[in-house]
């Protein structure tokens, strides 16, 4: 019988969820980490601390890296579960419904089962490598999307925006005078989601966690999307620069990329 992966996974996110979905626009203790707009919530905290026991009481012996809580439990050294409680925080501090729970399982290295839960629509999207990725029963599919001129795209910026010079805004710039539009979600998992369900048809960023792009990472490579560097090279999960998209526009994002990065 196959290890119930998915299952807990699932799981824990719903369980996770639906402690957000209880206190969305009413976190107390809101602070700050690496800089005034990177916000942490006590309910950040239950929330991993929800999906570690979960996660816990089944694998006791996995590892588990969490946005917050680090990385810990690493007596496996071939599972490790990768989390982050609540990707938006900023959003659901403000009672902005667009926030979720995204958990990814790598093993030996390499993600297999990735779980992003929405609870502000319960929408779990869920992938598992070789077998497709899904919403509900629906089998996800990237877009059909040809051409970057009619591409609607996502994108994100760097907690230290304000102070460094490589803050994606002369990306941002280029890629709105080339496609429809360019939306800023506030949560690169739903993005990475939504790339995967053909709701948008790219996504990039320069600066993102593990945590932020473990399952997502998954479901779009599962839907039929690409996923990669900035440079097309192969994605680091230790410290992911991201390009997502449905291939088809693949290498117009990455010339743009390389000619303003440049």
């Amino acid at each position: 019988m196959p290890e119930p992966f998915r299952e807990v996974a699932e799981t824990a996110a719903r369980r996770a969820g639906a402690l957000l979905r209880a206190h969305a626009g009413a976190a107390r203790a809101v602070t700050t980490k690496s800089s005034p707009i990177n916000l942490v919530t006590e309910i950040d905290r239950q929330a991993e601390a929800l999906i570690e026991d979960t996660i816990r009481a089944r694998f006791p012996h996995h590892a588990l890296l969490g946005e917050e809580g680090g990385m810990r439990g690493a007596g496996s050294a071939t599972h490790r579960w990768i989390i982050d409680p609540i990707d938006g925080t900023t959003n659901f501090v403000h009672g902005l419904p667009l926030f979720s729970v995204s958990i990814g399982l790598e093993v030996d290295g390499r993600v297999q089962t990735g779980v992003v839960y929405d609870p502000s629509r319960d929408e779990c999207f869920v992938a598992e490598r070789g077998g497709g990725a899904y919403l509900g029963t629906r089998r996800l599919a990237v877009s059909a999307t040809a051409s970057l001129g009619s591409s609607l795209l996502a994108t994100g910026f760097p907690y230290d925006v304000r102070d460094t010079p490589d803050n994606n805004l002369a990306e941002y710039a280029a890629f709105t005078r080339q496609n429809r539009s360019v939306r800023e979600l506030g949560s690169a998992a739903i993005t990475l989601a939504w790339v995967a369900a053909g709701r948008l048809d790219g996504y990039w960023e320069l600066v993102l966690g593990p945590w932020d792009v473990a399952a997502g990472w998954l479901l779009v490579e599962e839907a039929g999307g690409r996923v990669t560097d900035l440079t097309g090279g192969p994605l680091n999960l230790g410290s992911p620069a991201v390009v997502a998209s449905n291939g088809h526009i693949h290498a117009d994002m990455l010339a743009t990329l390389r000619a303003v990065r440049a």
